[in-house]
């Protein structure tokens, strides 16, 4: 299970290092090939999301299934472990949802960068008219 957690843990740092990438500024030639580049990561790399779809699913299977430690019945080292296994829970729900945010921006700033190439060769080509 840990290792679903480091893949995640590792894609979602790829994704901000991909979108710092893409909002730092650089020439446009630079620029073009990096949004190039990141375009084609961006079409095998959508797997992610419903990797991170099936994780909060279990996420909430599991929370929906946990044995509830709320009673004085309970001791000391079960409340603990009751609590850990809550805050992970929550750290992971984060983690998923972060990935599925930062592959939209990612995927987003491709699209409105190229877009934005399209627009300036159409303004280009009429003033040469």
């Amino acid at each position: 299970m840990a290792l679903q957690w480091l893949i995640l843990t590792y894609v979602v740092a790829a994704e901000a290092a991909l979108a710092l990438l893409l909002t730092v500024p650089a020439p446009n030639v630079l620029k073009s090939r990096i949004v190039s580049l990141v375009s084609l990561v961006l079409q095998p790399a959508v797997g992610i999301v419903p990797f991170a779809a099936f994780q909060l699913l279990d996420i909430y299977w599991k929370s929906e299934h946990r044995q509830m430690c709320t009673s004085e019945a309970c001791t000391a080292t079960e409340r603990d472990r009751y609590e850990k296994a809550v805050y992970k829970s929550q750290k992971n729900v984060i983690l998923c949802a972060g990935a599925c945010l930062l592959y939209w921006c990612v995927y987003r700033m491709c699209k409105y960068y190229k877009e934005l190439q399209k627009l300036e060769e159409a303004v280009k080509k009429y003033k040469e008219e």
